[in-house]
């Protein structure tokens, strides 16, 4: 299964769940888990708009397993361990729009930027999810333990933990004046403003 496998199953899906909540929970939270999240997190978006319910602070995707991942490769050639390695992850959720800034890692000088090894490596953390899906074998991806996390992590939020900070796709305004409407950034889950991105 790949990617387009997944929108191909998944767009129709997240359109009629999206017309649904609309209709039903209007002032829900939404996190949406279903890949592609580049595709399904704007298709929820347009049909909230069509219903007159859109409010793109109630609306993201949490991206985390792309830093997890960046983090646990980056590690392994470092010799460090990965909660000790962090790597930001910008831009989208799949592919080549998954930009990891290896540079800004404390370990990032572990692979020289540009070399073999430095190109391996962001495409391993690009492709990381789809060797995911194809390992499960058409029977989905690491959507479920992404949902667990995305939503202990919004509840915390809710009841007003602060300083939540998380990778979240979400419709952001780091790039709007270029045309990127949706981008991959850390988000500061909260109460009363229900992101703010950082």
């Amino acid at each position: 299964m790949t990617r387009d496998d997944l929108f191909n199953t998944n767009a129709s899906i997240v359109r009629d769940l999206a017309a649904a909540i609309a209709r039903n929970a209007p002032k829900a939270h939404i996190l949406v888990i279903s890949n592609p999240v580049n595709s399904t997190v704007p298709i929820i978006a347009r049909t909230l708009e069509k219903a007159g319910t859109y409010d793109p602070t109630r609306l993201f995707s949490i991206t985390t397993l792309d830093v997890v991942r960046a983090s646990s490769f980056l590690s392994g050639i470092a010799g460090t361990d990965p909660a000790q390695t962090p790597v930001t992850v910008v831009g989208g959720h799949s592919g080549v729009t998954i930009v990891p800034l290896l540079s800004q890692s404390s370990a990032g000088t572990a692979v020289e930027q540009g070399s073999e090894a430095w190109k391996a490596l962001v495409h391993r953390i690009q492709y990381g999810g789809d060797k995911v899906v194809q390992a499960k074998d058409g029977a989905g991806s690491a959507a479920l333990s992404m949902a667990y996390a995305a939503a202990n992590l919004l509840l915390r939020a809710l009841k007003g933990e602060a300083g939540i900070v998380t990778p979240t796709f979400v419709k952001s305004p780091l790039f709007a004046s270029q045309g990127i409407e949706f981008f991959s950034s850390a988000v500061e889950l909260g109460v009363s403003v229900h992101f703010r991105v950082c």
